[in-house]
């Protein structure tokens, strides 16, 4: 499982932090700890030498000077301060030797003894001064003192030189040290430097790549894509502004299909509302017709009527329902146009092309209706000689596509790119009653009962106009359960 410094952009610097503090401190350390080893060592061996040193003369020049004053009469053995100078000599040789290593030791034992020898000889005129043993005598006993206060100055001479070499080596292994070190300094500094790069490009990579996302999402959300979200980040500071813009991202998409649900409700009620709404004068005209029929006695015309117009209200009503078989739709419109024949016989001829197989399947209804009257009362009415009213039904793949064409006067261009610009509105304005008023109606509810983006398609010219409009197959299994249909 992944460690929480692992997932922490603060995790992450403070651990590679510590990696680097702990490569490059350890080397640093170990190089400072034998820097001050050797010095030490070389200190100590600068101060043994210079007490070495200070012995030298003392007992080189100053004891056997001392001794030579006894022994001609001029001071007594306590005057001189032989035995004081004896005395201090031995125990700094002592403490010499015993700071010094087992290699170095052997020349400073050696003078050690000889100087307890030195002391012998000055105990033997001592001895000879209370016999009162001939001077001459005594001469030669300083005479023996004086080779061995020499014997033993040679001998911290090749103590000193025995030093200094071990000093000049310490001095080779201190260089090699500090050549090392540096060298491993370099070194690590180097791999340090990578390590440091690596880790960079990996935190920015882990970084920039949840950032990256999020501004993929925002920006799609922004441009109107609800659906898209953001996945889980392992990045701990970033965890809550992603779980906080998903939400964000769920209400937005919940509210805009609240709000699209909403709007198509009220767009649904609003057209029912309309297509409710039966023209009077073609009701009235209608039974007028009706009654100048029964009066000229012509009983089967008033039959026809009567049944032609009872399933022309029947199907427009369909109980409420949205959706009819297109066999229904077909006899609606039959039934329009066998009433509308009765009034303008003069002047109206019409075909209906619907083959049977395509009567199983559901459309919207009052969609071919409407197209069928606007064909009349805005082509075939206004045209000298009248013309004819073809309505075709085909089923192609997936598809139905229907078309309405007349041979009436047609439209002119200002006026079809006007009908044009209207369908082309999400939400065009309804007037009732204006030219093209039934063709908007029937686009905008093609486009939003069929969730697609185009509705109808009009052409329009001298010799007619021609509209069609394409929507899916639909089977009563395919119509939701929400929507009302009629059997």
């Amino acid at each position: 499982m992944e460690s929480r410094s692992n997932r922490s952009i603060v995790g992450r610097i403070n651990s590679l932090t510590r990696k680097l503090m702990v490569v490059l401190a350890i080397p640093v350390a170990l190089s400072l700890i034998m820097m001050l080893y050797f010095s030490g060592q070389y200190a100590g061996s600068i101060q043994r030498m210079e007490k070495v040193a200070s012995l030298k003369p003392v007992i080189g020049e100053e004891i056997p000077e001392a001794v030579w004053r006894v022994v001609s009469g001029r001071e007594t053995m306590e005057e001189s301060g032989t035995d004081d100078m004896l005395a201090q000599a031995k125990e700094t040789l002592d403490s010499i030797t015993a700071q010094t290593g087992e290699n170095d030791r052997l020349e400073l034992t050696v003078a050690g003894r000889t100087l307890d020898t030195l002391a012998q000889y000055v105990d033997r005129i001592r001895e000879n001064l209370s016999n009162n043993v001939p001077v001459i005598e005594n001469e030669a006993v300083l005479s023996e003192v004086r080779g061995v206060a020499a014997l033993v100055v040679s001998m911290l001479n090749d103590y000193i030189t025995e030093e200094i070499d071990s000093s000049s080596a310490m001095s080779g292994n201190l260089t090699r040290v500090v050549t090392v070190t540096a060298c491993a300094e370099a070194l690590l500094l180097i791999v340090a430097l990578i390590v440091t790069q690596n880790a960079r490009k990996k935190t920015e990579r882990f970084v920039r790549e949840p950032i990256e996302k999020l501004e993929r999402v925002t920006s799609k959300l922004a441009d109107g894509d609800m659906s898209a979200r953001l996945p889980v980040t392992n990045v701990d500071e970033l965890w809550n502004l992603t779980g906080q813009v998903n939400v964000m991202a769920d209400n937005l998409e919940e509210m805009m299909k609240q709000n699209v649900r909403d709007e198509r409700n009220l767009t649904k009620a609003e057209l029912r509302t309309l297509q409710a709404q039966i023209n009077p004068h073609f009701l009235y005209n209608t039974l007028d017709a009706i009654v100048w029929k029964a009066e000229a006695g012509d009983e089967e015309e008033v039959i026809h009527l009567t049944r032609a117009l009872s399933d022309f209200f029947r199907i427009s009503l369909s109980s409420g329902a949205d959706w009819i078989p297109i066999s229904q739709e077909k006899k609606h419109i039959a039934g329009y146009l066998s009433i509308q024949k009765t009034r303008y016989s003069d002047i109206l001829n019409y075909e209906i092309d619907m083959p049977e197989e395509i009567g199983q399947y559901y459309i919207l209804k009052l969609l071919l209706q409407p197209l069928v009257e606007n064909a009349l009362y805005h082509g075939i009415k206004y045209r000298r000689g009248g013309g004819r009213i073809l309505v075709c039904g085909r089923k192609e793949g997936e598809s139905l596509v229907f078309t309405v064409s007349d041979t009436g006067k047609g439209m002119d261009a200002e006026t079809l790119e006007k009908i044009r610009g209207r369908m082309a509105e999400k939400h065009p304005e309804h007037t009732a009653g204006t030219n093209g008023f039934g063709l908007v109606n029937v686009n905008l509810r093609i486009r939003l009962y069929y969730n697609q983006p185009e509705g109808l398609h009009i052409e329009s010219g001298p010799d007619g106009t021609s509209v069609s409009f394409r929507v899916p197959c639909r089977t009563e299994e395919d119509i939701t359960r929400d929507e009302g249909i009629s059997g």
